[in-house]
């Protein structure tokens, strides 16, 4: 497991410009976290529903009924 996570890590590093800083590989890796449980998540079947995801964007402000039945519409 060691191996892999090294591996995965060189190539995150090697993915960045040379102009990156500490701060742009922190971002990247927790990016890359947060892709991996995502992931692992809908694996296991947690996943908002069509109803979470329009309550969640209605929150936000957005008419999400019209956007996401309609994409053209706005």
């Amino acid at each position: 497991m060691a191996a892999v996570f090294k591996q995965e890590a060189h190539k995150l590093i090697d993915g960045l410009p040379d102009s990156a800083t500490w701060d742009d590989l922190i971002e990247c890796a927790r990016f890359q976290k947060a892709i991996e449980e995502g992931a692992a998540a809908a694996d296991r079947g947690e996943f908002a529903s069509d109803a979470e995801v329009r309550r969640v964007l209605g929150k936000w402000g957005t008419d999400a009924a019209t956007e996401m039945d309609d994409p053209g519409a706005s």
